[in-house]
């Protein structure tokens, strides 16, 4: 493990999920402890996107779904967009846990980022959090001149379990003619419940992330249904026609041999694909700033996208 990294792992909380609401806590606090981001380069707004559902719209007795509160980074002369997806486990996480990561994705890509604020599990399960995404996706397309964007610019992406949701978005917009994506960055995403490769199996004590951890990620996710291509985006057999994708993987994490395995897929497939296997570094890590590698990790991200909407 990089060195710098070994000195904090004692400041991390337990990789547990138990309870998910104390663990909302834990995470928001660990997220305040991260030094603020310098926005004095953005304009920043909080809005409320409306639901997929039509406002009239119900199934039997169940209510529409909620609208999606998003928190849009707007960069000068920015020309893309980045609808951005927090992580979390798919049950931690919020618009002020993320503020620190698409402040600074935002600021040094020079793309407009707009947070999702998704629904958490297990109080809403799949497909919650992929409908408040692919809500946001449908949203950013359709006000792209209010945004003042190209709507033919607009990426999605995410760390760990928001990057498992970015990959799911970008396969539902392919599957369903949805709006065009231009790329997608995918930061040590989740995607894939079934835990059968090499460092699903073996990094079972791993800091942050480990094998308990990530079982009770999918189980407060799925519940009792099975899980879809649309849930977890490795089970899709067809890859092909996605958007050019940059991969991120941490050395010391549960989720590396499937994120890479996916990568190769999507090359496979036809799909270019930038691959970076981060060394010496462990699921979340970045979060510690002051290691050199984590100021490369985010400026690796940042850069990545910023070439990518630059094409």
């Amino acid at each position: 493990m990089d060195p710098e990294l070994e000195a904090f792992i004692a400041l991390f909380p337990p990789a547990d999920l138990t309870d998910p609401v104390a663990e909302r806590k834990n995470f928001a606090d660990l997220a305040a402890a991260v030094p603020a981001p310098d926005t004095s380069a953005l304009e920043i707004e909080d809005r409320t996107v409306p639901s997929l559902d039509h406002p009239t719209a119900f199934e039997g007795e169940r209510p529409r779904s909620p609208d999606v509160a998003v928190r849009i980074y707007r960069p000068h002369r920015a020309r893309g967009a980045l609808v951005w997806l927090h992580g979390g486990g798919f049950v931690m996480g919020s618009l002020e846990t993320e503020h620190p990561w698409a402040a600074r994705i935002a600021g040094l890509s020079g793309a407009v980022v707009i947070s999702v604020d998704y629904r958490l599990a297990p109080e809403n399960r799949f497909p919650a959090a992929l409908d408040d995404a692919y809500a946001v996706l449908t949203w950013t397309a359709e006000h792209a001149a209010a945004l003042g964007i190209d709507p033919q610019r607009i990426a999605v992406g995410g760390h760990s379990a928001g990057g498992g949701l970015a990959a799911a978005v970008a396969l539902r917009a392919r599957d369903q003619q949805g709006p065009p994506l231009h790329f997608q960055l995918l930061n040590q995403p989740g995607l894939d419940d079934r835990q059968e490769t090499w460092s699903a199996r073996h990094f079972t004590a791993t800091p942050w992330m480990n094998r308990d951890k990530v079982t009770a990620i999918w189980r407060h996710y799925l519940g009792s249904a099975p899980a879809s291509p649309y849930a977890a985006p490795a089970r899709a057999t067809d890859l092909s026609g996605l958007p050019p994708a940059y991969v991120a993987t941490a050395e010391l994490c549960p989720n590396r041999d499937e994120d890479i395995d996916y990568a190769l897929r999507l090359l496979q497939a036809g799909v270019p694909v930038e691959l970076h296997q981060w060394p010496g570094t462990f699921h979340g890590s970045q979060a510690i700033l002051s290691a050199e590698v984590s100021q490369r990790q985010i400026a690796e991200l940042a850069a990545a996208l910023r070439r990518a909407l630059a094409e």
